[in-house]
């Protein structure tokens, strides 16, 4: 059982909504199979399941619920509420499965599903191997019997208990007070529970992407488009900005400035501040293929090692588990910080950064940018998913070339988007111009062999 795993990508199920697999009736399945699997024992199961702000999440939070409830599972919906709050509230409430309905920080024609374990960590690709087995094999012999159906409830308070949650990981005793922070919540999952918890906290808040209409999520906001966000912390003399994603999993940090700051540098001031307090597990960070090359040289220099994995917060996850790691993440923003939390979550990175600035006293253009990154190229480009371009000989020996022109200068990778039908080439060296000319003759050998 379990050979095939077709439906789940890199982060869950995704697709454009109303379209296989982002349909009523997969949804459906997927609640069957995986309260199929998660059946186990004779106590009443449970699952809960939050969402972002999309218009299809209700059509998919409904046919979720039916599968589950028709496998006999008790159902408690959270509403919007963040991703990382749902494996939060999985162990919190001793459920038996987490889902979250949500394209993180696609725009709103998209959306997808992840499910989390009872432990409050994503599934492994084998486990999601076996619930796609039962999706094509079927669970009808499983359905409970009528009165053994699930039911269904709203709890009300999920997303106060996830704001006190996010506060108690801070120092005690520390707050806000007299900082000006501008939040962007992408019109997305944290539009309530980012600015009630900075403002509880002390600090004065300008918050932007806070009117969800189910059809703006991520539209020009939010850690994708953070040029409103850049405007407005120079408008108002903000000392940050927070720019979050439409499930709040990731965030960029904006500095007085008006300058972004990403992953890397986030990661990086978190991983030797923890150092500094002796709270670092692991020896160092967990990161992805995507980070770049000065945040490994960076650490190196600190004494602390990079472990790399391939693109996934979930691979950064396991890897953090497997080798005894507290702190993880990805370039894109996604921070994963184990003693607190099972997944990226921006918010409480966003906290362990003001934390900082609070501490030090310097503003976050100084405390944020701790190395110089390496010129970095990233391009993209569409491909048909019945074809294979990067096996074509052509391709391989465009590839070859460029990684003979870095000559160890610098470093190439190559992969197939986990949620997106592309191809995305990044490259980076000490020569700008080099390594934009190394991606673009790639781009170019691709773009030609699917033409």
């Amino acid at each position: 059982m379990g050979e095939t795993r077709n439906l789940f990508g890199t982060d869950g199920i995704r697709g454009r909504a109303n379209v296989y697999p982002i349909t009523a009736e997969i949804a459906m399945k997927v609640g069957m199979a995986a309260g199929r699997h998660f059946t186990r024992g004779d106590h009443r199961h449970r699952v809960v399941i939050g969402k972002d702000t999309r218009r299809s999440s209700y059509m998919l939070e409904t046919a979720l619920t039916a599968g589950f409830t028709s496998m006999g599972l008790d159902v408690t919906t959270l509403g919007p509420v963040p991703t990382p709050a749902v494996g939060m509230l999985v162990k919190s409430l001793r459920a038996d499965l987490g889902v979250m309905i949500s394209a993180s920080h696609n725009l709103h024609h998209d959306n997808g599903i992840k499910l989390f374990g009872p432990d409050g960590f994503k599934l492994s690709d084998d486990v999601e191997r076996i619930i796609e087995a039962y999706i094509s094999n079927g669970a009808d012999e499983f359905l409970a019997a009528p009165s053994h159906l699930g039911s269904v409830k709203r709890l009300e308070d999920g997303r106060a208990r996830y704001i006190e949650f996010a506060k108690a990981t801070l120092p005690r005793r520390m707050d806000f007070e007299g900082l000006k922070i501008v939040v962007d919540c992408a019109n997305g999952a944290a539009y309530r529970t980012a600015p009630g918890m900075l403002w509880e906290l002390g600090a004065e808040i300008i918050p932007i992407g806070v009117a969800p209409n189910g059809l703006n999520i991520n539209a020009d906001c939010g850690s994708t488009s953070t040029k409103t966000a850049q405007a407005k912390v120079i408008e108002t003399g903000a000392d940050l900005g927070i720019c979050l994603d439409g499930d709040a999993d990731r965030v960029h940090i904006i500095d007085e400035k008006g300058q972004l700051v990403d992953g890397d540098q986030i990661m990086a001031l978190i991983t030797t501040a923890w150092a500094r307090d002796g709270r670092l597990r692991g020896g160092g960070l967990v990161a992805t293929i995507m980070s770049n090359l000065g945040l490994e040289k960076f650490l190196e220099s600190e004494g602390l090692t990079l472990a790399r994995t391939k693109v996934g917060d979930r691979y950064v996850v396991e890897r953090m588990r497997a080798e005894g790691f507290n702190v993880g993440g990805e370039q894109s923003g996604h921070v994963v910080m184990t003693d607190f939390v099972t997944t990226g979550d921006g918010t409480i990175t966003a906290l362990q950064v003001i934390a900082e600035l609070v501490r030090s006293g310097k503003p976050a253009s100084e405390v944020c940018r701790l190395f110089e990154p390496y010129p970095q190229v990233l391009e993209s480009v569409k491909f048909s998913r019945d074809s294979s371009p990067l096996e074509q000989e052509s391709v391989k020996r465009a590839i070859a070339d460029g990684e003979e022109k870095l000559n160890g200068s610098g470093r190439l990778v190559i992969r197939k988007s986990g949620t997106e039908p592309v191809i995305r080439v990044m490259g980076e060296g000490e020569s700008p111009t080099l390594v934009q000319n190394v991606v673009e003759q790639i781009c170019d050998s691709i773009q030609s062999s699917v033409d």
